[in-house]
């Protein structure tokens, strides 16, 4: 059967014929392209490299019951043109143990890494046990990389007692250093979700600029990002940093994107400069392709040029279902030009969407049968409504976030009482702060009752070292009563989940614009299940 792609990318269509149709019989050593054929090209014998062939480290991700996903690129000089190899295929040994000395091997196997995907490996290791820990490593001839850690997720339905798992994002290299994921990577975590903003797409900062400090220069002289050479360089930059490194060896991330990885406050296929579709789609795809080289993901997300079926969802034994959205591809263009707003009627437009008919319909359809204690939505943007005006007379709401489509969250919301979740929670990162609060039935009335809870992640780096509060700060949160915590310093967040309750701890750190940053829990909130309400701890 022959399958055209269409115009616009039937998300469904694309689930069914990647999983079912093009990925039957391919093995790790076989992948598909952008354009539907196969990958092709002589393996280079005997390899020799100029340097550490795995100089950006190893990952792994999208964990199940029986297996995940391990990464690697092969990239011996990462920052030069083609990572300082040359456009031949290579053979990848890859090895998973019981023990972190791999004493016990349990699956092995060889994988190719082929210039069209810039060297990129990923893995789909299967035939696990679940909820258990395994190592991994990738070997060249005498060339080894790190080990890494991971683990499978418990098996959908059975009793958990606990899961604890850490939430982190928004990394600008110029901004700080990445000391956060040093300590994310001694919390072992179960798993890791990145809600997006891994690069920044501007071009490069140095002091002087801005007003805010430049705490590091990126190498080069690279510009703001448009080609597939651009995003591979700028990947690079990031993923040599040591600290990031660690985190994606210390467990399974689950990744997802939201506008830095393209273009600022990117909406479906509208760009921040509005340059014409068919070139900002050339540009996205460029984009699409690079995230996908570098992140631990399965080859369902492989992009067909400017299309990715991103979102996805992980059953994580009888505790939660942790589903991971994309607010980005499929949403409406930010109302009244973007920003904060007051009074923006274009926003009331129930026509608006932050997910698009299909992934709404996705998820909402999911909530009727939710066999989980606890419902997660692990996406972008803020979803709670949020007053940014410190003038108690003028209401302010972003329109890069849920605000922009109140009736698109409204119909989420409600879809989530008529199912009767019991425990509903949003995990949120973009706005480089950290935030509680509530959702309200009628977020126009602070004493109607609480439905959901959010839980908000500042930025690894972005921002600087940033602030506990302020005058602003105190204004919003007196404007603001369902939320319940700010702060504006760097960081992550912890979440130890049983199923009696939810405990978020927000990790902040004192400074990022230098090398050692001390890190320590500036606030505990807990939901008890069935409650829908932040207490302190």
């Amino acid at each position: 059967m022959t399958y055209r792609w269409p115009t616009r990318l039937d998300v469904d269509a694309f689930a069914t014929i990647n999983r079912r149709r093009l990925l039957q019989g391919l093995g790790t050593s076989a992948l598909v392209t952008a354009t539907g054929g196969l990958f092709s090209g002589r393996v280079w014998a005997n390899p020799v490299f100029p340097a550490n062939p795995f100089a950006l480290g190893v990952a792994s991700g999208d964990p199940a019951p029986d297996g995940f996903v391990i990464w690697t690129k092969i990239a011996p000089r990462p920052l030069e043109h083609g990572s300082g190899m040359p456009k031949k295929t290579v053979e990848v040994d890859w090895m998973v143990g019981a023990d972190p000395h791999l004493r016990q091997v349990v699956q092995q196997g060889k994988a190719l890494a082929r210039p069209e995907l810039g060297h990129a490996v990923h893995v789909e290791v299967g035939d696990l046990e679940p909820a258990r820990n395994y190592f991994y490593r990738f070997t060249i001839g005498d060339e080894r990389s790190r080990l890494g850690r991971a683990r499978t997720l418990p098996a959908p339905g059975s009793p958990i007692g606990q899961i604890r798992f850490g939430v982190a994002g928004c990394q600008r290299y110029e901004d700080g250093f990445f000391t956060a994921y040093r300590h994310l990577a001694q919390e072992r975590f179960d798993f890791v979700f990145h809600y997006g903003d891994y690069i920044y797409e501007h071009r490069i900062l140095r002091p002087g600029d801005r007003n805010l400090r430049v705490a590091r220069v990126m190498p080069g002289e690279p510009d703001e990002i448009h080609t597939l050479d651009d995003y591979r360089h700028r990947y690079a930059v990031y993923k040599s940093d040591v600290d990031l490194q660690l985190a994606h060896a210390s467990a399974p991330f689950l990744m997802s994107y939201d506008d830095h990885e393209v273009d600022n406050n990117w909406a479906s296929d509208i760009s921040e400069e509005n340059v014409p579709r068919e070139l900002f789609l050339l540009r996205r795809a460029a984009a699409f392709q690079a995230w996908y080289e570098h992140m631990p993901v399965r080859r369902a997300l492989i992009p067909r040029g400017p299309d990715m079926l991103m979102y996805r969802r992980f059953a994580i034994g009888d505790l939660l279902i942790m589903n991971v959205l994309d607010t980005r591809h499929y949403r409406s263009d930010q109302a009244c030009g973007d920003r904060v707003k007051p009074d923006c009627k274009e926003a009331l437009d129930a026509a608006r969407t932050m997910l698009g008919e299909r992934q709404e319909r996705w998820l909402t359809d999911s909530f009727k049968g939710a066999s989980g204690r606890w419902t997660v939505l692990g996406q972008q943007v803020m979803m709670m409504r949020i007053d940014y005006d410190a003038d108690p007379n003028v209401v302010g709401l972003n329109m890069d976030a849920w605000d922009g489509a109140p009736v698109a969250r409204q119909r989420l919301l409600t879809a989530a009482e008529e199912a009767k979740l019991a425990n509903l929670v949003v995990l949120t990162g973009d706005v480089h702060s950290h935030w509680a609060g509530e959702f309200k039935r009628s977020f126009g009335d602070e004493n109607s009752q609480s439905v959901g809870v959010e839980f908000t992640g500042t930025s690894i780096a972005s921002g600087g070292d940033g602030f506990d509060s302020n005058d602003w700060s105190t204004s919003v949160l007196a404007q603001n009563p369902h939320v319940k915590l700010f702060n504006s310093q760097r960081g992550y967040t912890r979440h130890v989940v049983t199923p009696e309750r939810w405990q978020a701890d927000f990790r902040v750190l004192d400074k990022v614009s230098t090398r050692g940053g001390k890190v320590s829990t500036r606030s505990s909130l807990v939901a008890e299940s069935g409650k829908s309400v932040l207490m302190p701890l």
